[in-house]
């Protein structure tokens, strides 16, 4: 019988992965077979073994018209903490949940976003501001804000913007702030299913919000969107 054993370490730990480059090969589960238990290697251990940022995503969405204006990308990263009552998308708390986040699907992202009908790109998930997963967004996302200046994008978390991310209190605040530099729209807070509302425009409860980021972080306080005025 085949189970994973997060809780219980090891008595040592195999890790390797390959080259993404080419063949996108990514090994991240390394199993040991002891007493008839497999037990899967332990995320830290297999950063700090390879030095390797790694990030698994759910799906993506090519021409969504729901998680923002317009015809966008919508990239579900795996991996969430908040587990908010009824998420819509539980499966992708697990941060193994999913396919790895590899250099190829980097470069469909970018091919994807090429057409003029493509407003933009939208993060989602799962966190994408999960420590985990900001390490490898980071990077993705100043790149995509090189190569698209005029697209937009937008990102879904359910951290507050000041208490939580603009503090350093889930992420480095580095990596926070290389990824909010690169986002047009943060729509902040965890799902309450207390405050749900169906007529919200891009938010599944009241209170969560929907943030231009640049002008929030140039004048120091939230700047909400009128739900008017082009993004």
């Amino acid at each position: 019988m085949w189970a994973r054993q997060r809780k219980s370490k090891p008595a040592f730990c195999i890790c390797k992965h390959a080259n993404l480059s080419g063949t996108a090969v990514f090994l991240r589960n390394i199993y040991l077979i002891s007493a008839h238990v497999v037990t899967a290697c332990p995320e830290s251990q297999f950063r700090s073994a390879t030095g390797f940022d790694f990030m698994n995503y759910a799906k993506i969405k090519w021409y969504d018209v729901s998680n923002g204006p317009g015809v966008r990308i919508s990239l579900y990263v795996s991996g969430c903490r908040n587990h908010c009552k009824n998420c819509f998308n539980p499966e992708t708390w697990d941060f193994g949940y999913g396919k790895p986040f590899t250099e190829e699907v980097e470069n469909s992202i970018l091919e994807g976003l090429k057409p003029d009908y493509i407003k933009g790109l939208t993060l989602l998930g799962g966190d994408p501001f999960e420590p985990e997963n900001a390490e490898v967004l980071a990077p993705f996302m100043e790149k995509l804000r090189a190569v698209y200046p005029e697209k937009s994008f937008w990102c879904f978390t359910g951290y507050d913007f000041e208490a939580d991310l603009l503090t350093g209190k889930k992420a480095k605040i580095g990596t926070v702030m290389r990824i909010l530099n690169s986002l047009d729209v943060l729509v902040d807070g965890r799902f309450v299913e207390e405050l749900k509302d169906l007529n919200l425009l891009f938010r599944g409860s009241s209170n969560q919000r929907i943030i231009l980021v640049k002008p929030s972080l140039e004048s120091d306080k939230v700047v909400v969107w009128d739900e008017k005025t082009p993004v």
